[in-house]
């Protein structure tokens, strides 16, 4: 007999509570090498019967849509190849939310604080007592804010995620989340607290560049809803009947941090300042929750002046620390975060701008160890200065607590050089500390926004390492919440910068949705948004004269001593954008779009090489990223792809800078956040992988191993972010942790280790496995990912004049292997041995 599936999941996740789509998608995986049927029993509302098919993901439910609140539990078996038959796996369940505003019968309440007080770093308690007149069988809280929340009941917090609230476009949407707390109420007098600060919708983080975008005060909604033990029921919702009062959290806020004062307890409760439910949708929280994720103890702790002790934690990280200290009542203990030293061993804060960073405990001095960790805001860092701590603290004073949007940690990349390997580490660190609530571009100055730009060149590498599919899927509905009205998308989502539409930045719109397809095989991101991508397209048209985009935008953000005019990257990304929109069409089944933006694509390369490209085929502008793009997005004829790789490369060894013109290129990238990420894949594309690995080894500035040699544990904004020559860069735009030059995590995936989804059968149900080894530079290297199938793995050595590949195929997918010297071999679900000859290559 078969074995029973396992890993059964609704909307990717396990065991949802309170989600809102009403045809939930349901996936599982199989032990067995080929699902040929399938059967789904989902309590007594749908029996999806016997389906003749190999789908164990994205198979949609088809039953009676639920009833909000109502639990469905499922079950799954599946037939193979040889007609046996398994099990039913274990139940699994998804729950339904309060599908509409109209369920929630509550009213927004918060503090009355007028706009020009700027309370927003203020933080409020708002409070409910009831009573349980029986035993409780059931208990479901409902809970949003305008604002970031922490809540607890009857002194122990709801759940163990924090950061509630989240960062959405306000005025459009905004999320709650579902949770069972049946366990945390008792018969008799209860207590329901929650902790209000304004966050991501009237902190610093939004008017720190547009004041009151959203609102001037923080706000909450919430509904707890009780089945007691004898049928009755009772529902207690923000209202009047609420009190709200100051307490022990002082202030709070993202950029400039959280103080507390443990002598403190929350008195002179008053009635909250009351407004109704508006028409803003509440919607339920799509992805997996901000949690703590890890611990951090320091390396070191050193006194750099009297009183004052900064700790090294070993690893740039986002979140805070936990404290430990025992003192006299009302000793304030400070800690202050940065991501580097001066060179006096001092905290290096100027790359911070605004945000203070900064967190304060004050101590109850009860006699005894207190411990407390902030709640309400978070930071970037590495270093912690502590001073007014009672004593000398030690290595065990203080321990970093690391925070992030709680993806599953899905890929892994390893090889025998220990540069390489710490580049790999960086990247998921950066990710880590970027992948919170929204892909930020940095966790630690006063910016914190959901640059597009950096989210489309990382979006491939972020899907080999942890599972980013909800955390996308919710991203991707921002982007549409905060797309123009012409149809253009925004630079950062949510759109706090407002500004023209930048090349490279708002076509994430179109690339993000077409990537999570590629990963995830999924055709429903493609379908909600295939409206807005289409007016997106039509706003490009409309703002573009004769196919040719405009110059505005940001260029090849950040490359090194080169200038890629802007108007050429638009009218690249335009056509890019164009030929994405056919393949999804494509998908669809829309055929008439499919030519129609086939053509269109046609017409825009057409302009563009009349208008970009010479008669012996030079680009304008004639920097590594104009060849770039132009060869990664297919913009050049047959004829002239060979020389503009040509020119490429003579760029890479024999090109001189922008800014020096006498200073060659002597074998160094120049390219920014736009071509960072496609310049390797070029150069193996077009039969230069010596090249790429060379670029990739290189360990002198500018390069991705540079800031590894001097210390990091991240990846850097810039390439010269520190040099020894000169120092820190300019401060004002001087991130220590900014993902987008970890894109080259993609090549090393694909291109070193040879995992690559094949787009035909999107999903990593077939996988293409094509190694790419270069004699002299590495000897091996191995990568695995778990997919919604089941574990990929690829892992190869140079050995004894041998090239040895080893594959791991998940169950119910295929593979094709191919080998450096041209073999091409299909694979079947399990574990494989392929060899060729060392000289293939």
């Amino acid at each position: 007999m078969s074995c029973a599936p396992t890993h059964l999941t609704c909307e990717y996740l396990i065991d949802p509570i309170g989600i809102d789509e009403p045809r939930p998608r349901l996936a599982w995986r199989i032990s067995d090498p080929q699902q040929t049927a399938y059967q789904i029993v989902v309590d007594d509302v749908w029996d999806s019967g016997k389906v003749e098919s190999d789908q164990s993901v994205h198979v949609e439910y088809a039953g009676p849509l639920s009833q909000p609140g109502q639990r469905l539990i499922w079950r799954v078996r599946i037939w193979i190849q040889d007609g046996d038959e398994s099990p039913y796996s274990e139940p699994a369940f998804w729950e339904a939310g309060l599908i509409g505003n109209d369920q929630w019968q509550a009213r927004w309440i918060g503090p009355d604080v007028p706009q020009e007080a700027k309370a927003y770093t203020d933080c409020r308690y708002l409070r409910r007592t009831f009573d349980a007149p029986a035993e409780i069988s059931r208990a479901r809280l409902y809970i949003a804010a305008r604002g970031v929340y922490e809540a607890t009941i009857n002194n122990a917090p709801v759940t163990d995620d924090v950061l509630g609230g989240g960062f959405t476009t306000a005025h459009q949407r905004i999320q709650y989340r579902a949770f069972d707390v049946t366990d945390r109420l008792s018969k008799g007098e209860n207590t329901l607290d929650v902790a209000l600060t304004g966050g991501w919708y009237c902190g610093w983080i939004v008017k720190n560049t547009r004041p009151d975008i959203y609102g001037d005060r923080p706000a909450l909604i919430a509904r707890l809803e009780i089945e007691f033990a004898d049928g009755s029921r009772d529902v207690i919702v923000t209202d009047e009947s609420w009190r709200i009062g100051r307490g022990p959290v002082t202030m709070a806020d993202l950029y400039m941090g959280e103080n507390y004062d443990a002598r403190r307890e929350v008195g002179e409760w008053e009635a909250p300042h009351v407004e109704p439910m508006d028409d803003v949708p509440l919607s339920a929280y799509r992805m997996q929750p901000i949690r703590r994720v890890r611990e951090i103890r320091p390396q070191t702790v050193t006194e750099v002046a009297p009183g004052a002790f900064i700790y090294d934690l070993g690893q740039n990280m986002v979140g805070w620390c936990r404290l430990r200290a025992a003192g006299p009542a009302g000793t304030t203990v400070q800690l202050r975060h940065a991501e580097v030293l001066n060179p006096d061993g001092t905290l290096y804060t100027e790359n911070l701008r605004k945000a203070k960073a900064t967190d304060q405990y004050t101590l109850a001095g009860d006699g005894t160890e207190e411990v407390w960790e902030p709640r309400l805001t978070f930071h970037g860092f590495r270093y912690v200065e502590i001073t007014g701590y009672p004593g000398t603290p030690d290595l065990d004073s203080i321990t970093g607590v690391v925070l992030h949007n709680d993806m599953p940690h899905t890929g892994s990349f390893e090889c025998d050089h220990d540069l390489v390997n710490q580049l790999q580490h960086n990247i998921e660190w950066g990710q880590r500390g970027n992948f919170l609530e929204v892909p930020t571009d940095c966790p630690q100055r006063d910016e914190r926004q959901g640059w597009t730009g950096d989210a489309q060149v990382f979006a491939a590498t972020a899907c080999f390492n942890f599972d980013v599919a909800t955390f996308y899927t919710k991203w991707m509905i921002d982007v549409e919440d905060a797309q123009q009205d012409d149809g253009a998308f925004t630079n950062t989502v949510p759109d706090i910068y407002q500004g023209a539409p930048a090349p490279g930045w708002a076509d994430a719109g179109v690339i993000v949705p077409w990537t999570v397809y590629e990963r995830f095989g999924d055709t429903r991101i493609l379908e909600r948004h295939y409206d807005a991508m289409a007016r997106f397209i039509e706003y490009m048209g409309n703002d573009s004269e004769s196919f040719i985009r405009p110059d505005v935008g940001y260029g090849d953000w950040l490359s090194h001593d080169a200038f890629t005019p802007p108007d050429l990257l638009g009218t690249a990304y335009f056509a890019h954008s164009s030929d994405l929109m056919s393949r999804i069409a494509t998908v669809l089944g829309k055929a008439d779009d499919a030519t129609k933006y086939r053509t269109l694509f046609e017409q825009i390369r057409e302009a563009f090489n009349n208008h970009y490209v010479t008669p012996d085929g030079r680009i304008v502008g004639d920097t590594q990223t104009c060849y770039v793009v132009a060869l990664q997005f297919d913009l050049l004829p047959e004829s002239q792809r060979k020389a503009a790789a040509a020119r490429l490369v003579w760029d890479i060894h024999e090109g001189h800078s922008a800014v020096w013109p006498y200073r060659r290129r002597n074998t160094h990238l120049s390219t920014g956040f736009l071509g960072c990420r496609d310049l390797p894949h070029v150069l193996t594309r077009f039969g230069h992988l010596d090249l790429a690995y060379e670029l990739l080894l290189t360990e002198d500035y500018p390069s991705w191993l540079f800031p590894i040699k001097h210390g990091a544990t991240t990846i850097w904004e810039r390439w010269d972010g520190w040099t020894p020559e000169q120092g820190f860069q300019d401060p004002g735009m001087n991130s220590f942790n900014h993902y987008a030059y970890g894109a080259i995590g993609q090549w090393l995936y694909e291109t070193v280790a040879g995992i690559r989804p094949d787009a035909q059968r999107p999903g990593y149900q077939h996988v293409i496995i094509e190694p790419g080894p270069q004699i002299g530079r590495l000897t091996r290297a191995s990568a695995t990912l778990e997919t919604m199938y089941g574990p990929i793995a690829s892992a190869w050595e140079l050995r004894d004049g041998r090239f040895e590949l080893k594959v791991t195929v998940a169950p119910n997918t295929q593979a094709t292997a191919r080998l450096p010297d041209g073999q091409e071999v299909a694979l079947s679900p399990g574990e494989h041995v392929l060899e060729c000859a060392i000289g293939c290559g």
